[in-house]
């Protein structure tokens, strides 16, 4: 039987559903409380976009990651589908390994991440055969994404996504969805087109699950717009995304969302105990959006102190 939430009765019911956990209830609603006593002006939310704004799997398949999307017949041929699926089936299960720790993961996911990179640099991928690529996919961004971007745009809160995935491929997926908004700011990996729109290489610095404590350092610190916002919306579905707000100087108020998405019961306890908030199999922004609305709800509707 799911527990009752005790600062919001009828406010955020959300989170009284079964595939809600906390480790400390009394702080999520705390700092909830306070992030919306700060109000919207003072918020940003920053989110990991495969498995998080995306779906894990939907009718029983597995929804397409940014890199996945690749993996078209447009695109690549045969012989790299193959070596791209062999890669996956090699690194995924260490990626999500609760025994590793992240300082033993990283340098093979920097294994990972490197290859696919240099089999798509191979294949000669043509910038104009992206958009039907994704088109033709079944990427499929979370229930309830189009109330989550609409949402904070309206507000004016900056939302930074922070993808390991390909940034070309994660534009595209929400410009078809219709929410790239102004508000949007995205750091991933961009492929770098010649002047015939050839994919030639990778710009800048590899990102993967777990160095994004870099890269919010040197990429996210420096985005003017998030300056003055020093509450905090985090949601990933990796341990690895718990770093993305390392970039946030003198931060107030951070809340993590995780989505628990694959191997539930190994993985239940050492998300409980990083993220705030954990939930469980859910393939909705459900309780973020609930959480979202009373946060940037009007003083009208604030709870008595």
């Amino acid at each position: 039987m799911c527990s009752k939430t005790k600062l919001f009765p009828g406010q955020i019911p959300e989170l009284a559903k079964c595939s809600v956990l906390m480790r400390d209830r009394s702080r999520v609603e705390d700092t909830i409380y306070a992030m919306q006593r700060a109000g919207a002006g003072r918020l940003q939310v920053i989110s990991d976009f495969d498995m998080t704004l995306t779906r894990f799997a939907h009718n029983g398949k597995r929804v397409p990651t940014t890199h996945n999307i690749l993996d078209h017949r447009l695109l690549i041929d045969e012989d790299c589908s193959k070596k791209i699926r062999e890669l996956l089936n090699t690194y995924y299960p260490i990626e999500i390994d609760a025994g590793r720790t992240a300082e033993d993961k990283l340098p093979l996911m920097v294994e990972w991440w490197t290859q696919v990179h240099e089999l798509l640099i191979q294949q000669r991928i043509r910038k104009e055969l992206l958009a039907q690529a994704v088109k033709e996919s079944s990427a499929m961004l979370r229930e309830g994404y189009k109330v989550f971007f609409d949402r904070l745009t309206e507000q004016q809160v900056p939302l930074l996504i922070f993808s390991a995935g390909v940034g070309d491929v994660l534009e595209e997926v929400i410009r078809q969805n219709n929410v790239f908004h102004p508000n949007v700011h995205i750091i991933s990996n961009y492929m770098d087109f010649d002047q015939t729109g050839v994919l030639r290489a990778f710009k800048g610095q590899l990102i993967h699950t777990f160095n994004k404590r870099e890269g919010a350092l040197s990429h996210a610190s420096g985005l003017r717009v998030l300056q003055g916002r020093p509450n905090v919306l985090l949601l990933g579905d990796s341990l690895g995304d718990l770093t993305m707000a390392d970039g946030v100087s003198e931060h107030q108020n951070i809340l993590t969302i995780g989505f628990l998405n694959d191997q539930m019961d190994e993985r239940k306890e050492l998300y409980v105990k990083s993220f705030d908030v954990v939930l469980v199999k859910d393939e909705t922004m459900e309780v973020p959006n609930a959480i979202l609305k009373y946060i940037t709800s009007s003083t009208d509707n604030k709870l008595d102190a």
